[in-house]
C-alpha cells in the first residue's frame, strides 16, 4: 500500500499542511513547522509555498 500526502485533520494550526507533511515522513510536526518558518524568514518562499500547498494538497 502506497502512502498519500493528506492535510492532516488532527494536527492542525491553520490549515493542516504541516501535520500532513509530518504523517507522511512519519516525524513530529513541530520540526516541520520550524522548516517553514526558516524558509519564511530566510527565502520568504515559504509563504508561496504553503499557501500552494494549501490548495493542491487533499484533505485527510
Amino acid at each position: 500500500m502506497s502512502k498519500k500526502l493528506y492535510r492532516s485533520r488532527k494536527d492542525r494550526k491553520i490549515t493542516g499542511v504541516c501535520g500532513g507533511i509530518a504523517e507522511y515522513f512519519d516525524c513530529d510536526s513541530t520540526l516541520i513547522r520550524l522548516a517553514w518558518a526558516l524558509l519564511i524568514c530566510a527565502f520568504g518562499t515559504g509563504v508561496l509555498a504553503y499557501i500552494l500547498a494549501a490548495i493542491i494538497v487533499p484533505e485527510e
